[in-house]
């Protein structure tokens, strides 16, 4: 992958990331329209973001399984308490080691937890961190390759 390709798909997942919080708070009546103005007051033309578009997508396809998962390996730890943007960070790396065999799932940690860096507190690195190596372990591949 080119640096190019590289900076692309690291700004989809940011921007992935951004309008899947907002989708927390508050899901649209009509969700292509409201991904048209997302991407429309991005600073790239809507196509750069489509990598980041193919997460939301998936993302928002999978919820209640991917919800049923961070419940699951979130020892000791009520989902509902779980901050928004920690949640979105997760579901999103979770889509990726999930149902994206083409990126290998400690890439997907770690773009969360630059993520996390980026746009979380610092004590949330090794909250995502935790749930997703216990993810990691579960899914019975290699962690460091694509298939």
């Amino acid at each position: 992958m080119s640096k190019a390709q590289f900076a692309q798909r690291k700004d989809g997942r940011a921007a992935a990331m951004q309008y899947l919080y907002a989708w927390s708070l508050n899901a649209p009546a009509n969700l292509m329209e409201d991904l048209r103005l997302f991407f429309e007051n991005l600073e790239h033309p809507r196509e750069y973001y489509a990598f980041g578009e193919e997460l939301i997508h998936g993302v928002i396809a999978n919820v209640a399984e991917i919800d049923a998962r961070i419940r699951g390996l979130a020892h000791n730890w009520e989902f509902d308490r779980i901050a928004r943007i920690d949640l979105a960070i997760m579901r999103l790396a979770m889509f990726e080691m999930i149902y994206r065999k083409d990126i290998p799932p400690v890439v997907s940690i770690n773009e969360a937890i630059d993520l996390s860096k980026q746009f979380s507190n610092a004590d949330a690195k090794r909250f995502i961190n935790g749930i997703l190596d216990r993810l990691k372990d579960q899914l019975g591949r290699d962690a460091r390759k694509a298939e």
